[in-house]
């Protein structure tokens, strides 16, 4: 089978698999590839992994020729845990729906969804969508409701001392998350960034005096999960049960009956049998003993399926944040991600490192030395210079099989577009000139050329940096500053000023700045580090420091290029005294 020319990352390994394994379980028909996320909260950039891995799997497939299916399960019939903590328009009233299905509960106060799971879905659609992420969703809500389940419901209850004895095989063993103390220790903040994911339950069902039943119903008068069923017919399928919230009992036809669902560690497997999910990845929280991706590996086979091949991802860390937990509020979204950062960006940190490497997402001042990064291997890939391995990387960031993601027409770095719209405060005027300056021989006609680059880095200084670290140029000189200087001083800013004309662009100032203290040592402005003593770099800090202050009133701040472009002639010269 012809395979990718890209065939030296994570991505095209899989797919090698993946093919292979659809081939031999299902010849010729599409290559099934799954997902599963509960709207139970925003959706996190740990749970955007859950989708990334077999989106980019899916997507080398379609590439190849062959016709593929990411499914995304929307777990939106999972029951309402709890209230996280930092939603706007939700207070502490959310907590009398606890136990009902999210599409039940109502959506935070001021959104335009009709219920809490649409609420939080729809952004996590629309971000996926500035991806360039192809998927089907399939609401769970809609699959049991509509009866769609009601044959493997139906089994699964007939066969429910086989899955107990399954189950029971593990119900002895010591907690999985309690490891022994050779072992590395689960985290308790990766448990719970199962939140957003459909595993978050755990549940394998209860057992009572009626015996042990893999199915849940939502009670007929509260809607509440806190049911239990007290016995069913397996002739007639007559099920009754009594809900310990309200008291309210009846006996249902469960052939009839569609409102309530598998317990997850059934529902899981028997949704792979259903869809015949060929790849679907797990988190660490579902790879331990006991839990549900290693039982739904024998569950699996009772509805006549196998267990899809996949790997165990590590989780998503946010640079200068704890792990993230989606009940804890606050937790970056892929939509929160995407305002600061274009989608080729965010596309590159999930297809550079293998799912079983954790990584972390910069919100901080790391987002520069992120796009300085991805800037590089740009070039590197367009100079032909990159390895194969980072050539992939970037083509799975940039493009899909549909075709190339939009993007900025003239990519100017990162932190000068940052620097400049924090210095002008997002004056257009001001940004087009400083802009064009930087490049005179090729100067900048439009912002719409440097879009939406320009308009991400705006919305991170506005964002992310706090308002003490913001940069406000000084409106008068620091007359007292100057009149203090000593004659080594005053001889670096005569330097400087004499050279500003000559040197107005980014590269030109980039070699006046740094030259100023090299001339002034007596040597030239065209030597190198290795032909300079040490002395020369702690006089350059000291040049800086005292242009920070004469200009921002700092010790430091933008680079000090951008800052005298942001800045212009005229007003440099007046702050520095001449």
């Amino acid at each position: 089978m012809a395979q990718s020319t890209e065939t030296t990352d994570w991505v095209s390994r899989f797919a090698d698999e993946v093919i292979e394994e659809s081939e031999r379980r299902a010849p010729g028909k599409p290559v099934v590839v799954a997902s599963g996320l509960s709207p139970s909260g925003p959706i996190h950039l740990g749970n955007l992994r859950e989708v990334m891995t077999p989106h980019l799997v899916a997507d080398e497939i379609r590439r190849r020729g062959h016709q593929v299916r990411h499914l995304i399960s929307w777990d939106d019939y999972d029951r309402f845990r709890k209230v996280p903590n930092g939603v706007d328009g939700v207070d502490g009233t959310w907590a009398e729906h606890i136990g009902k299905p999210l599409t039940s509960v109502p959506a935070p106060r001021g959104s335009a969804h009709p219920n809490w799971a649409e609420h939080f879905k729809a952004a996590m659609v629309d971000a996926l969508a500035e991806m360039g992420v192809e998927f089907d969703g399939i609401s769970q809500t809609e699959q049991y409701t509509s009866g769609a389940y009601r044959e493997q419901i139906l089994h699964a209850m007939k066969h429910r001392g086989d899955i107990d004895a399954i189950l029971a095989q593990y119900r002895t063993k010591k907690d999985p998350a309690k490891k022994p103390q050779s072992q590395k220790p689960v985290d308790e903040a990766e448990l719970q960034a199962a939140e957003g994911s459909g595993a978050a339950a755990e549940d394998d069902g209860s057992s009572g005096s009626a015996g042990y039943f893999p199915y849940k119903p939502f009670c007929g008068q509260c809607e509440k999960d806190l049911t239990t069923v007290t016995a069913y017919d397996d002739d007639t399928t007559e099920l009754s049960y009594t809900c310990t919230a309200c008291g309210f009992a009846e006996t249902v036809a469960l052939n009839e009956f569609n409102r309530g669902k598998l317990v997850w560690k059934v529902d899981w497997p028997m949704r792979w049998a259903y869809e015949g999910v060929v790849f679907e990845p797990s988190g660490v929280d579902h790879s331990s003993p006991g839990s549900s991706f290693q039982v739904g590996g024998q569950i699996v086979g009772i509805f006549g399926g196998r267990q899809p091949i996949g790997p165990m991802y590590a989780f998503v860390g946010i640079s200068g944040m704890a792990k993230m937990s989606s009940s804890k509020g606050g937790v970056p979204t892929p939509a929160d991600a995407l305002k600061i950062m274009e989608p080729q960006l965010l596309r590159w940190l999930y297809a550079r490192r293998r799912p079983n490497q954790s990584f972390k997402i910069a919100f901080d001042q790391e987002i520069q030395r992120l796009y300085d990064e991805w800037d590089k291997l740009d070039a590197k890939v367009t100079d032909g210079s990159a390895l194969p391995a980072d050539v992939a990387a970037h083509s799975r960031a940039v493009r899909t099989a549909a075709g190339e993601l939009p993007r900025t027409p003239r990519p100017m770095p990162y932190r000068t577009l940052a620097s400049v719209a924090d210095i002008t405060a997002g004056a257009e005027d001001q940004t087009l000139r400083i802009l064009s300056e930087l490049d005179p021989t090729d100067p900048l006609s439009s912002l719409d050329a440097v879009r939406p680059r320009l308009d991400k880095a705006e919305a991170w200084i506005n964002t992310h940096v706090p308002a003490d670290q913001r940069t406000i140029v000084r409106d008068e000189p620091d007359a007292e500053l100057l009149k203090s200087l000593d004659e080594q001083a005053q001889g670096s800013l005569r330097l400087l000023l004499d050279g500003l004309a000559d040197h107005w662009s980014l590269d030109g100032l980039t070699h006046l700045v740094y030259g100023v203290p090299k001339v002034q040592a007596g040597f030239s402005a065209d030597a190198t580090p290795k032909e300079l003593p040490p002395e020369i770099k702690t006089a350059q800090r000291s040049f800086f420091a005292l242009l920070y202050h004469l200009l921002v009133g700092r010790d430091t701040g933008p680079r000090l290029p951008t800052l005298l472009l942001a800045v212009g002639q005229d007003r440099v010269r007046a702050l520095l005294g001449e």
